[in-house]
């Protein structure tokens, strides 16, 4: 469908559906094929994930440690809870007391005895995160990367139930139970599960799983890690079991004061002297003067405060609080330890401390934070993940200033927008880039939109279309629309960008009326609010007629184009980049609606003018000359295909979207002029390269897909047309749903196969059935239901039906009679095709 375009500027950091979308090629063939996953290099077992943490310094065995051990022997999983089980009761809000170092104890145990084939950590802080490290596993366990991400996760559970290799998974930090819904592991004599959760929900209970309470140390359990701690150290143990009841034997405060201690060479005595009196002076600053939270929080907040207050000495920048700061607010799991060191950041710490930082200054303050246990970074991990416990960010934000949250929430949201790659190859990056913008938004609240932070939020959603992830975009857009219009008020521009945004959405998904309506809704407000003449309702109205022309009515789209032509030659300008973008549109439709010659015309004054205002190598040229020779062209002009290929991978580079797209479009036109081995071989070559830089769930990798088994039954094989389209129906009803136009397309083109492959009958069955779908939801003289409607007659007559196959093309001809003129091309095509089959038939048919 079309998008806005907008203002770029304004398009580049606030709505990624209002980017001049209507200078995107037109398709040369839609619709997808599913020919296999893509090949990748299996892994080899023995195999453990590189994303495990840091085992902690001093780490002791613990009696919860015999029990986990019991639990599993017995084949259940194991679910490891915040605090000790009494009865049926739970101490629940419980944090730090080592679930994840039990877990992964026992998981390093087991792997150096040999008793482990494969060994998975996962983060479970979200479904997607958990989805997308099954979706990973199962590609490098099986060398193939499954199209949906869903639907590799639900392969691997697959994998595991029948592996006779010996394998763990660790879900590592559960937020939400709800997110582990059909994703559970399966329960094998191979198999062994841990899940680390702070919750106690009824679904985590059930058949075959075990919950264990994990409380904070025994007091043996704390002075044993003391003792261990200061082995080297024996002076600083005066009193051990003072320190030990004092922190409340939390393991988490137990590391932050004995590393702070070692730093300081403090005994226990003197650190217990600083640490109550800090103690003191943090309840004074309560609401309610002498009241703590909750003993473990307390705790923590206080060796917290003492802590970060060394770590700012020993930093001579003095980072190491601000950093601490900014990891407070991002994702507890995992933050990329490059997002500290961006060029936003850095100036953020520059006008904090008051003098030039530069990046490495950065990372010498998180190693300062990582020395005294604030912080753990693994630089080993993928993105150098740094890793803050949710106390710690608790205890850190609760001391932020409220003007520079304003501030810090805002240099957060740049820094992502500026690590954030344009295209996403690393998919592992943009599930990490979108779980700490999430994060940033929940943490912030309502300081990320005090200026315009808030920003990073629109990158979110344009993530999720690049990824695939059209119905997560969606539920997206929605919960932006809901906060900009409470953040905002419904009539500010960026909420009306938000509506844009999700109608757009819904457009990709496949409800064009929904998207229709709701730009319509737009418009109108947009009008009222902003102004008829104003960029933002102008390029809402692009989207409108774009749309119009979509469900079917490309002359009322060329009209409506024409009439906005005007507008915006009169209101921008004739050398405006919005108005030649409208000219661009214009000629697109005319060629749609069957007016070639004009469609030539305006493409050929169109790049002139670009070629005059933009320069020869502008990316808008060379999408015009690609729409141009589709349009325009004929199969020998595939050289016009080449000379862009060509200028594109000079100007562009080989892996930008446009530069593939003309592939694609080279490879049909190279088919259409007779080589269908070579266009095979280009789809083959295309494919693989589309899934290594878009990733298999993008559009354009589906598209890639499609072209390749439409020109596979070309090549003869009719059968393996018919299995591809088979598998890509399979998968386009479960991702986009049952109504969406590629749905219908790869309908069609199945339907076409079946019948090639010598089932007639149930050729024409199909497109009986497709055509009932496309009529419930597309407008009456869609172009799609013509095609369909021609595809019947023909599988009719085919299957021996020849009244059929008359009775359908009469409907359509009827249509024709009122849309058409008798001389237009597809009028003139339907009477031909009824005459054919009057003649072939030897029936009396009227």
């Amino acid at each position: 469908m079309g998008s806005d375009d907008t203002d770029p500027a304004r398009a580049t950091n606030v709505a990624s559906s209002e980017v001049a979308g209507s200078l995107v090629q037109l398709g040369a063939v839609r619709g997808n094929v599913y020919i296999g996953q893509s090949a990748l290099t299996a892994l080899t077992l023995p195999y453990r994930t590189a994303s495990m943490p840091q085992r902690a310094a001093g780490f002791q065995p613990r009696v919860v440690i015999d029990e986990l051990e019991r639990v599993l022997a017995y084949g259940e999983t194991a679910v490891l809870t915040s605090g000790a089980l009494v009865g049926t009761g739970v101490v629940t809000g419980l944090g730090g007391v080592g679930k994840t170092q039990v877990a992964l104890d026992y998981a390093e145990r087991a792997w150096a005895n040999g008793r482990l084939d494969l060994l998975v950590w996962v983060s479970a802080s979200s479904r997607e995160a958990i989805v997308s490290s099954y979706h990973r596993l199962i590609a490098g366990l099986t060398g193939f990367a499954d199209p949906d991400s869903e639907n590799g996760a639900r392969r691997l559970l697959e994998w595991l139930t029948t592996a006779t290799s010996r394998w763990l998974i660790v879900l590592d930090d559960l937020q939400h139970p709800q997110d582990l819904a059909q994703l559970w592991p399966p329960a094998t004599p191979t198999g062994r599960v841990v899940v680390t959760t702070r919750r106690r929900d009824a679904a985590l209970r059930g058949p075959g799983r075990h919950q264990i309470g994990v409380d904070v140390f025994t007091a043996e359990e704390a002075h044993n890690y003391l003792r261990v701690t200061f082995a080297a150290h024996p002076h600083l143990s005066d009193d051990l079991p003072a320190l030990a009841r004092s922190l409340g034997h939390l393991p988490l405060a137990l590391a932050q004061a004995t590393a702070y201690m070692l730093d300081r060479q403090l005994t226990c005595t003197a650190y217990l002297a600083r640490w109550n009196d800090r103690r003191r002076q943090l309840a004074t600053l309560m609401a309610e003067p002498g009241v703590l939270p909750d003993e473990h929080r307390a705790s923590v907040t206080t060796t917290w405060s003492l802590s970060i207050e060394q770590a700012n000495l020993l930093d001579p920048a003095g980072l190491a609080g601000p950093l601490l700061e900014m990891a407070s607010l991002l994702d507890a799991n995992g933050i990329p330890a490059e997002l500290f060191t961006t060029e936003v950041f850095t100036v953020y710490l520059t006008n904090i401390v008051g003098r030039e930082i530069n990046p490495e200054q950065a990372r010498d303050g998180l190693g300062c934070l990582n020395r005294l246990s604030l912080i753990t970074w693994d630089s080993g991990s993928p993105n150098q993940a740094v890793r803050v416990h949710a106390f710690v960010q608790r205890a850190t934000r609760d001391n932020i200033p409220p003007d520079r949250m304003d501030l810090l929430s805002c240099a957060l949201s740049y820094a992502l927008l500026e690590m954030w790659p344009r295209v996403e190859r690393d998919t592992t990056l943009g599930q990490v880039l979108r779980a700490n913008a999430v994060a940033l938004a929940d943490t912030s609240g309502s300081h990320l939109w005090q200026w315009d932070g808030y920003w990073v939020l629109f990158r979110v959603g344009e993530s999720l279309d690049e990824a695939g992830l059209v119905v997560e975009a969606v539920d997206h857009y929605r919960s932006l629309v809901d906060m900009t219009n409470c953040y905002l008020g419904p009539e500010h521009p960026d909420s009306l960008a938000a509506r844009s945004n999700l109608a757009f959405s819904r457009g990709n998904t496949g409800d064009t009326a929904g998207a229709m309506a709701a730009f319509e809704e737009l418009l109108a407000d947009r009008q009222r609010v902003l102004g008829p003449e104003h960029p933002d309702t102008l390029a809402t109205r692009n989207n409108v007629v774009s749309l119009l022309g979509e469900i079917g009515d490309a002359a009322g789209a060329v009209v409506a184009f024409e009439e906005l032509l005007a507008d915006r030659q009169r209101v921008l300008g004739p050398e405006h980049p919005d108005t030649l973008a409208t000219r661009n549109n214009l000629a697109s439709w005319r060629c749609k609606a069957g007016d070639t010659a004009g469609s030539f015309a305006e493409f050929e004054a169109l790049l002139a003018d670009q070629r005059r205002v933009l320069g020869p190598d502008h990316p808008h040229i060379m999408t015009t000359r690609g729409n141009l020779a589709l349009c325009c062209g004929k199969p020998s002009d595939g050289v016009v295909f080449q000379q862009l290929l060509d200028d594109q991978q000079r100007v562009l580079g080989p892996d930008h979207r446009d530069t593939l797209l003309t592939r694609d479009h080279l490879a049909a036109w190279r088919g259409e002029a007779g080589d269908v081995a070579g266009a095979v071989a280009e789809f083959e070559q295309l494919l693989v390269d589309r899934q290594r830089i878009l990733g298999p769930d993008h559009p354009d990798t589906l598209f890639t897909r499609n072209n390749l088994a439409s020109w596979l039954g070309a090549a003869g094989d009719a059968a393996g047309a018919v299995a591809a389209f088979e598998g890509v129906l399979v998968d386009r009803l479960r991702v986009l749903g049952p109504d969406h136009p590629d749905t219908f397309d790869t309908r069609s083109k199945l339907a076409s196969w079946r019948g090639e492959f010598g089932d007639t009958a149930a050729a024409a069955v199909e497109f009986e059935l497709l055509l009932a779908d496309q009529r419930r939801v597309l407008a009456p003289k869609h172009p799609d239901i013509v095609s369909t409607l021609n595809n019947l007659a023909l599988w009719r007559r085919m299957a021996g039906d020849a009244a059929g196959a008359v009775a359908a093309l009469s409907e359509l001809i009827a249509d024709q009679e009122q849309a058409l003129n008798s001389d237009h091309p597809h009028f003139l095509a339907t009477q031909g095709n009824i005459i054919w089959h009057l003649l072939l038939s030897d029936s009396n048919v009227d």
